[in-house]
């Protein structure tokens, strides 16, 4: 037995049901995303599949030498737990904070034209402030390694 509405609609020339348009439409936006789901299944597959292959088919001869630590051809002189100096860690955040710049830059730089004056004074404002703190790390000291 049909419903209400679709009973209505085959019978009324011109009448559309609300209801079966809003769900073509969700049809028609899932079926965009049917290729990138299909994508990461075959991807998951090809995946798990050279996993499963590798230890099945490949060598399986363990020795001392071969499951020991490595660390560069000779034996660990010190703990692996040691403490790095904190100046180690500043210099890595450091280095991260000025490579992100490089993030901001380039998309910029693409879309320079259309953005006009306004993205020139902006990129200035950024840029500036980007190099009072790279002013200010260096009368720190922070970027001396001793």
């Amino acid at each position: 037995m049909r419903s209400f509405p679709a009973a209505v609609a085959e019978t009324r020339p011109g009448f559309h049901d609300p209801s079966t348009q809003l769900n073509a439409e969700r049809t028609e936006v899932l079926a965009e995303y049917l290729p990138t789901l299909l994508f990461l299944i075959v991807a998951t597959g090809i995946g798990i599949a050279l996993i499963v292959v590798g230890n099945f088919l490949g060598p399986k001869r363990f020795d001392s030498e071969k499951l020991s630590p490595y660390e560069c051809g000779f034996n660990a002189f010190e703990d692996a737990r040691m403490r790095f100096d904190v100046r180690y860690y500043l210099i890595a955040i450091l280095f991260i904070v000025f490579d992100l710049e490089i993030a901001f830059v380039y998309p910029w730089a693409l879309v320079f034209r259309e953005l006009g004056v306004f993205g020139l004074i902006e990129m200035g404002v950024f840029l500036g402030l980007l190099l009072i703190g790279f002013i200010y790390v260096w009368k720190k000291g922070a970027l001396e390694w001793e």
